[in-house]
C-alpha cells in the first residue's frame, strides 16, 4: 500500500504529455498535426482516465485504511531556510482528484464533437490538458509555495480558456476581467503566505497548523496580525471561487466555449477556492473571527447569486450565478465548521452542474441551425421554448440536473444541501432563514430556466427574411438610463469596459408580449428545426445523470448507521486533523422532519415558476391571470413595481458593476488625471520656469556687455558703492 502511495507524484503529470506533444507538433510538423487533429482527443481522454484509476485506487485504500500520506524532496537549503517540494495525500486530495478527473473525462469526450468544427481544436485540447495538470498539481501540493505556483497556473489556464475566442471583443475583455479580478485575490494570498511564514517559519501544512495553533494558545503571536494573515489567505479563495464581492468576473467568463464553462464551474477554477479554504481550515478554526467571516461571506453569496439569477436571459449566465450561489452554500458550511457537509455538497454540486452546463451546450448546439452561431441568440432563453419534442434526451437529462439542484429527493444535491441547511440552523437562525429562503429561489430560477427552454413552442419568428423575437423586455428592448458607458456584451463594434455604468429599466407595462408561434420564413414553413446532439455529446450527459442519481449515496447512509457511511469513513483523517467530532448521525424521524420543510420550500419555488412561466401559450400570460385578481389601483402598481425591481436588479447584476465603475474606475481615472495635472503643471512647470527664467536673464545680461572698459568700470564701481552703502547702514543701526 505504501508502495502505491510513493508513486502518487505522477498524478499531476500524466495529462501533461498531450499539451507538450501538441505544442511540439504544431512547432515542428504543423501541417501533419493539423491534418490529424481529431486523433488528439483519444490520448487526452486515455491519460486522464489513467489518472482517474490511480486516484480511485488511492481513495479506496484511504477509505479502508484511514490515513494521510506525505512525501517530500529538499529543493533548496540555505542556513535556516529550507524549502521542500512534495505531495500530500489525504481525503481532501483524493476527493478533488476524483472530481477533476471524472468531470474532465466527460468534458473531453463531449468537446471532441462540440469543438470539431472549430479552428482552435488543437489549442483547445492543449489548454484543457494543461488545466487538468495545474489543478491536479494544486490539490496534491504539500506546502503553501506549491499551492501558490499551481494556483497561478490554474489562473493562467482559466485566462486562456475564457478568452479562447479572443477575436471576439467581449471574449477578450472577459478573460482580462477574470484575470485582473483574480490578481486582487492572488495578491492577498501571497501576502498571507508570507505573513504565515514570518509567524511560523514553515510552509508545510502539518508544521504550519501545529505551530500556529500553539503560538495562538500561548499568546506567542499577536492575534491581530495572525487574523490579518488568515484574512488575506481567504481573500484569494474569495476571488477564485467568485464569492462576494469579487464575483464580478463570473458571468463574463461565459464567453468561453460551453465545455470550458462546465469544467471551470464543476471541477477547476471555482472549486480551487473551496479547496483552499478546506485545506487551510485548521488555521481558520483557531481564529473564530475568520470562521465568522467565511460564514458571513458564504451566506451573502448564497442570497446574492440566487437573486441575480432570477431574470437572466442567457442560459449560461443563469447557470453561472447558480454556481456562485451553490458555492456560497459550501463556503457557508466551511464557515460554520461543517466540513463533511461542505465536501459532500462540493461533490454533488460538481456533477449536477457539469450535467447542466453540458446540457446547456447541447441546447445551444440544437439552436444554431435556426439562429446561426451567435451567443447572443443561441444562448438566449427568450428565443427558445418547445424544445422537448426536438431534443428529448437533452431535456430529460437537464430536468434531472435541475431537480437535483433544486434539492428534490432522491437526487444528489438534496442530501448535501439538506445537511447544510440543518447545520446552519444550529449555527445561526438568521443564516438558516437566508439559506432556506435561497433554496426556494433556487427552485424558482432553475425551473424558470427549464420552462423557458423546453415548454411551450419556439419563441422565434422570421419576418422579411430576418429573425426576430418579441422580448420580455418589450418591443424596443431594455431602455438605458445612463448612456456614458456601454455593456461589455452588447455589440462587438461598441466600446468594451470592465465595469459597465449603463443600467437598464424594464418597461412597467410589459406583459403578454412574448407570444408562441411556429418558425416561419417569408410566411412559409421552414424545414429548419432544433436538432438533438450527436451521440458523443449525449453519452457524457447520460454518464453525469448516473452520478447525479447515485453519488448522494456515499453520504446518506449516515442517517441509519455511521458504520456504513462511506463519506464519513473517508473523511476520518481530515476530521481528526481538525480536532472535530464527526457527529452527523440523525435518526430517520429527525431527518424526515427537516427534509419535509426544505423540500416544501423548494416545491413552493417550483410552483411559482410554473405559475409564471408554465403556460404553453406565453411565458408571461399567467402574469395577466395574477393581474386580473389584482385588477387596478395601488395593488397593481405595487405588483408592477416589485416585478420591475426584481428584473432590474437581476439584469443589472445587482448594480455592483455600476458601483465598481463609479467608485473604482472613475476614482482611479480622476486620481490619474489629478496626478497628470500636477506632473505637467507643477513639476514640469518648475523645471520649465527655471529654464525660461535663465533664458531671460541671459538675454538681459547680453545687452549689458557692450565691449567698453569704461562701462565695465562704471558698473563695477556702482555695485561696490551699493555694497558699501548697505554695509555702512547695517553697521550704523546695529
Amino acid at each position: 500500500m505504501e508502495h502505491t502511495f510513493q508513486y502518487a507524484w505522477v498524478i499531476p503529470f500524466v495529462p501533461l504529455p498531450v499539451t507538450m506533444s501538441i505544442g511540439l507538433g504544431l512547432l515542428l510538423v504543423p501541417t501533419a498535426t493539423k491534418n490529424l487533429r481529431r486523433m488528439w482527443a483519444f490520448p487526452s481522454v486515455l491519460l486522464l482516465s489513467i489518472t482517474m484509476v490511480f486516484s480511485a485506487n488511492l481513495s479506496i485504500q484511504q477509505i479502508n485504511g484511514s490515513f494521510i500520506y506525505q512525501y517530500l524532496w529538499s529543493w533548496t537549503i540555505n542556513n535556516d531556510f529550507s524549502l521542500e517540494f512534495g505531495y500530500f495525500i489525504d481525503p481532501l486530495t483524493s476527493i478533488m482528484s476524483i472530481l477533476i478527473t471524472t468531470v474532465g473525462i466527460v468534458v473531453l469526450i463531449y468537446s471532441d464533437n462540440y469543438m470539431s468544427h472549430d479552428q482552435g481544436y488543437l489549442r483547445f485540447f492543449s489548454y484543457m490538458s494543461f488545466s487538468n495538470t495545474s489543478m491536479l498539481g494544486l490539490v496534491t501540493s504539500s506546502n503553501l509555495i506549491q499551492i501558490h505556483i499551481f494556483w497561478e497556473l490554474v489562473g493562467m489556464c482559466s485566462y486562456l480558456l475564457i478568452g479562447f475566442w479572443s477575436t471576439r471583443t467581449v471574449a477578450a475583455n472577459a478573460c482580462q476581467k477574470a484575470f485582473v479580478t483574480n490578481r486582487i485575490g492572488d495578491f492577498g494570498l501571497l501576502l498571507g503566505i508570507l505573513g504565515l511564514y514570518w509567524i511560523t517559519g514553515s510552509f508545510e501544512f502539518r508544521d504550519l497548523f501545529e505551530i500556529l495553533k500553539n503560538l495562538i494558545h500561548s499568546n506567542g503571536v499577536h492575534f491581530l496580525f495572525a487574523t490579518l494573515c488568515a484574512s488575506l489567505l481567504f481573500v484569494g479563495a474569495v476571488a477564485k471561487s467568485a464569492q462576494f464581492p469579487l464575483h464580478v468576473w463570473l458571468p463574463d467568463a461565459m464567453e468561453g466555449p460551453t465545455p470550458i464553462s462546465a469544467l471551470i464551474h464543476a471541477a477547476t477554477m471555482v472549486a480551487a477556492g473551496i479547496f483552499l479554504v478546506a485545506r487551510l481550515l485548521p488555521i481558520f478554526t483557531v481564529i473564530p473571527y475568520i470562521m465568522n467571516l467565511i460564514a458571513f461571506i458564504g451566506v451573502i453569496t448564497v442570497l446574492l447569486g440566487a437573486t441575480l439569477a432570477l431574470a437572466q436571459r442567457d442560459i449560461k449566465r443563469s447557470l453561472a450565478y447558480s454556481t456562485m450561489s451553490q458555492l456560497g452554500y459550501t463556503m457557508l458550511a466551511l464557515g460554520i465548521g461543517s466540513y463533511r457537509a461542505a465536501l459532500f455538497h462540493l461533490i454533488t454540486h460538481a456533477y449536477s452542474k457539469a450535467l447542466l452546463f453540458l446540457g446547456s451546450g447541447s441546447i445551444i448546439h440544437s439552436m444554431e441551425p435556426i439562429v446561426g452561431y451567435s451567443p447572443e441568440k443561441s444562448q438566449n432563453m427568450v428565443l427558445m421554448g418547445g424544445l422537448t419534442k426536438y431534443v428529448p434526451i437533452t431535456k430529460t437529462t437537464f430536468l434531472l440536473g435541475t431537480l437535483s439542484l433544486c434539492g428534490i429527493p432522491p437526487l444528489a444535491c438534496f442530501w448535501s444541501k439538506d445537511e447544510i441547511l440543518n447545520d446552519s440552523w444550529l449555527y445561526s437562525p438568521i443564516f438558516a432563514i437566508i439559506a432556506y429562503s435561497t433554496a426556494g429561489l433556487t427552485a424558482f430560477y432553475m425551473f424558470r430556466m427549464y420552462l423557458l427552454t423546453f415548454e411551450g413552442h419556439l419563441h422565434i419568428h422570421f419576418k422579411n427574411g430576418s429573425l426576430y423575437s418579441i422580448s420580455i423586455w418589450g418591443k424596443e428592448g431594455p431602455k438605458p438610463v445612463k448612456r456614458n458607458f456601454v455593456l461589455s456584451t452588447i455589440n462587438n463594434n461598441e466600446k468594451v469596459s470592465f465595469f459597465s455604468k449603463k443600467t437598464y429599466q424594464i418597461d412597467g407595462n410589459v406583459r403578454n408580449l412574448m407570444r408562441s408561434f411556429s418558425t416561419h420564413f417569408d410566411n412559409k414553413e421552414t424545414s429548419v428545426y432544433p436538432q438533438e446532439s450527436d451521440n458523443t455529446m449525449l453519452f457524457p450527459l447520460l454518464v453525469l445523470v448516473l452520478f447525479t442519481l447515485f453519488v448522494g449515496s456515499i453520504g446518506i447512509s449516515g442517517v441509519m448507521d455511521m458504520d456504513f457511511d462511506i463519506l464519513s469513513k473517508w473523511l476520518i483523517p481530515s476530521i481528526n486533523l481538525l480536532h472535530q467530532n464527526l457527529n452527523y448521525s440523525p435518526d430517520w424521524y429527525e431527518f424526515s422532519i427537516n427534509a419535509i420543510f426544505s423540500v416544501s420550500i423548494s416545491y413552493f419555488g417550483i410552483f411559482i415558476a410554473s405559475l409564471l412561466y408554465g403556460s404553453v401559450y406565453s411565458s408571461f400570460q399567467n402574469l395577466d391571470l395574477i393581474n386580473s385578481f389584482v385588477k387596478t389601483g395601488p395593488k397593481k402598481i405595487l405588483l408592477d413595481r416589485i416585478k420591475n425591481v426584481i428584473y432590474n436588479w437581476s439584469y443589472n447584476r445587482g448594480y455592483i458593476d455600476v458601483f465598481y465603475a463609479t467608485a473604482l474606475t472613475r476614482a482611479i481615472r480622476g486620481l490619474a488625471q489629478l496626478t497628470h495635472f500636477f506632473d505637467r503643471r507643477v513639476i514640469d512647470g518648475i523645471t520649465n520656469g527655471v529654464g525660461v527664467a535663465s533664458f531671460f536673464v541671459g538675454e538681459g545680461i547680453k545687452y549689458v556687455g557692450g565691449g567698453r572698459i569704461s562701462s565695465y568700470l562704471f558698473l563695477y564701481l556702482s555695485y561696490v558703492s551699493i555694497f558699501l552703502l548697505i554695509y555702512y547702514f547695517k553697521n550704523s543701526y546695529l
